[in-house]
């Protein structure tokens, strides 16, 4: 039986990688997938490639770090769809590796931005709609990074273990409202973003998992497919771990 029969699912930055591969499993899964990226042409490759599948989905081109483009998106997808019962905030930006005296504070900002201001916009447009139903899944996508605290991509860690706090905080806050709300916190996974810290990192990142490779998106989309699912009905405010065995604690 498929675990979101007729469920709306909103997925960010689902044009590519870790995104796209969440959306095809939620739309595997029963899920009618709302497709939300900044390119129009990924988001659309995406929902082609649902659509091939027998699956169901739409695309919305939407800039996630706008709040007037985010506040835009909300009713767009309502009007459309009806309901929203899944949030994934997927969403993020793996900053280029560097010493924290020779990161700028543009990275710095754009790395709070992306990572970590996208997914509180988004949960502060569609929880309402969600405890007005009495019902709701959201997963935000943090990583090991914000957990233990990578050196060279501090920006980058910074914001993860923050998502780690929102994710909490939110759990509790929501916790007897029928929406639950956990986050997910992967190691190194084979997308291009992955590469985009540069190659010593990279290597590094891949050094610390005791399975001696990258994690792939489909794995950690399994892992998603259940938190958004009605089966997952007594964790909230949580924290997988997805990391080859990097997280033993």
């Amino acid at each position: 039986m498929k675990r979101i029969q007729d469920q709306v699912a909103v997925v960010t930055g689902a044009g590519q990688g870790l995104g796209l591969a969440i959306a095809l499993r939620l739309s595997q899964e029963g899920g009618k997938v709302v497709i939300v990226d900044l390119n129009a042409e990924a988001g659309e490759q995406a929902v082609q490639k649902i659509r091939a599948r027998g699956g169901e989905a739409i695309a919305y081109n939407t800039d996630v770090a706008s709040w007037v483009a985010v506040q835009a998106l909300a009713p767009k997808v309502l009007n459309e769809l009806g309901q929203v019962d899944i949030l994934i905030n997927n969403v993020g930006w793996p900053c280029s590796g560097a010493p924290l005296p020779e990161q700028s504070n543009e990275v710095w900002e754009k790395s709070l931005l992306l990572n970590l201001t996208t997914q509180f916009y988004c949960c502060k447009v569609f929880i309402p709609h969600m405890v007005q139903r009495s019902y709701g899944r959201i997963v935000n996508v943090s990583s090991m990074a914000g957990k233990d605290g990578n050196p060279d991509i501090i920006p980058y860690s910074t914001a993860k273990a923050a998502i780690i706090g929102m994710t909490k905080g939110l759990g509790k806050e929501l916790a007897t409202t029928g929406v639950a709300v956990n986050c997910i916190c992967p190691a190194v996974i084979e997308t291009e973003g992955a590469k985009l810290v540069g190659r010593e990192v990279h290597e590094t990142l891949i050094g610390k998992i005791p399975m001696a490779r990258m994690g792939q998106p489909e794995e950690v989309a399994a892992l998603v497919a259940y938190l958004a699912s009605p089966e997952c009905s007594f964790s909230t405010g949580a924290v997988y771990d997805i990391s080859g065995g990097r997280a033993t604690y």
